[in-house]
């Protein structure tokens, strides 16, 4: 990271980076491993359980409607009883209920512990952004959050061929590969709660590590850019939830979880189609995601990089809506294909980095709730993408027309983003002026 001037600056931030980051970090790679063992387990719990693609794509979805439902409870606990222990109970819930996943025997039971899943889970990436904001300030957000995706592009890299190594053991101890990824992908949860209890501090004032300098520095560095950017007009809970401002960022990330979920959801069958085995499946699927990771290093090596919301959002919206096009186009040509899709990937894991930038007018209670809210709503199109991909599939019988349906998808979410960014810097105006006229004499 390039850190404050100053040197309190410098040594706070250090310290911080070095202690609390990798465990954030690696709370997320856990959390993403075990997001993508449904698009691996798919390949053959379809045969073994009789279900449709559709029927599939149902259960899968249902994660998220757990998810929305219980994010922002989840996290407004967090900012309540704080998140060494509500991490550990996220993580202990979610990992029992995964292992739990191994031994469904029917649909019925397939949907609800995919629900069940999601209600557990949720809150944890929310949280992590929540707590972020305890920890850094605006300067440095970016640089965290472009830790944290590329926390999830290294969890596609390592799952996607650990999936595919548990899926090729098939027949070990009698249970099926698809079991295996369950099980292999629900243990890790379990074992980082030891971490988490022992050495992630709740906040600053409760670290061992910061000396009292350090801690002042941070708090009166925090107040300052809250009383800057802050909105006191959204000050509770009800009245975070019912702002355009959190509404329409919900929508937008809601087109970026589109394109992703829907991507990261077909992309092993995909592959599939190339006619390669279950392992060589996962070593391929490594390749966009190593990509995206390089090209997320590169952007938030320097802040400037990810501080136009335009070009770093829209723009890539709509490069991913011509390469999805792209890769229907050339789908009889698997090599280039496969590397428009690649593109794809790049674009839309790299939004994230600005994207959170444009809560900045949220703080305290307020950030808690609105960050949930926005996170929580937007997996709605994770919930979407998952059950209308494959009923594409299934009602044209064609394997291209995904493709076009999420590119059409992802060009209507860049025009959304582009007119949300117009309304944000509209309040932007409107709020600095009223701040200007409260402290005029």
């Amino acid at each position: 990271m390039q850190y404050a001037d100053s040197h309190i600056g410098v040594t706070t931030i250090k310290k911080i980076a070095s202690k609390v980051l990798p465990i954030m970090v690696m709370l997320y790679v856990i959390a993403y491993i075990d997001r993508q063992n449904i698009g691996f387990a798919k390949l053959h719990m379809v045969d073994s359980l009789s279900l449709s693609e559709t029927a599939y794509g149902l259960g899968a979805s249902l994660f998220f409607i757990g998810y929305l439902l219980f994010e922002v409870p989840s996290n407004i606990i967090l900012h309540k009883v704080g998140a060494r222990v509500w991490f550990a109970r996220i993580m202990f819930s979610w990992g029992l209920v995964t292992i739990l996943m191994a031994f469904t025997t029917s649909a019925t039971m397939f949907y609800i512990l995919r629900f069940l899943l999601g209600a557990f889970e949720a809150g944890l990436y929310p949280g992590l952004l929540y707590y972020m904001t305890r920890w850094f300030p605006l300067n440095y957000r970016p640089r965290v959050v472009g830790y944290l995706i590329m926390a999830s592009l290294v969890a596609n890299l390592i799952g996607a061929p650990l999936n595919g190594a548990l899926l090729s053991i098939h027949g070990v101890l009698g249970l099926e590969g698809w079991q295996w990824i369950f099980i292999g992908t629900g243990l890790p949860a379990l074992l980082l709660i030891i971490p988490v209890l022992f050495w992630l501090p709740d906040s600053p004032e409760k670290s061992s590590f910061l000396n009292k300098e350090e801690k002042a520095w941070l708090k009166n560095t925090l107040q300052q850019e809250a009383s800057r950017n802050q909105d006191h007009s959204v000050s509770g809970i009800l009245k975070t939830l019912k702002d355009t401002r959190v509404l329409l960022l919900a929508l937008v990330l809601g087109f970026i979880s589109f394109g992703a979920y829907g991507l990261s959801y077909w992309m092993p069958t995909i592959v599939k189609g190339f006619g390669v085995s279950d392992m060589t499946n996962g070593l391929i699927n490594m390749i966009p995601w190593l990509a995206a990771i390089i090209l997320l290093w590169w952007m938030t090596r320097n802040p400037e990089r990810t501080q136009d919301p335009v070009k770093n959002i829209a723009l890539p919206m709509f490069i991913a809506a011509i390469f999805l096009t792209g890769s229907a186009l050339t789908i009889e040509t698997p090599w280039l294909s496969f590397f428009c899709i690649s593109i794809v990937i790049m674009a839309i894991f790299s939004i994230q980095p600005c994207f959170w930038t444009l809560t900045r007018f949220l703080s305290g209670s307020a950030a808690a709730a609105g960050l949930a809210t926005i996170n929580s709503l937007a997996n709605l199109g994770g919930f979407f993408s998952q059950n209308t991909v494959p009923a594409v599939r299934e009602f044209t019988g064609s394997a291209s027309a995904p493709m076009y349906y999420l590119g059409a998808c992802m060009a209507i979410g860049g025009i959304v983003t582009l007119l949300t960014i117009r309304y944000l810097n509209q309040r932007g105006r409107q709020q600095h002026t009223a701040s200007v006229q409260v402290e005029a004499p």
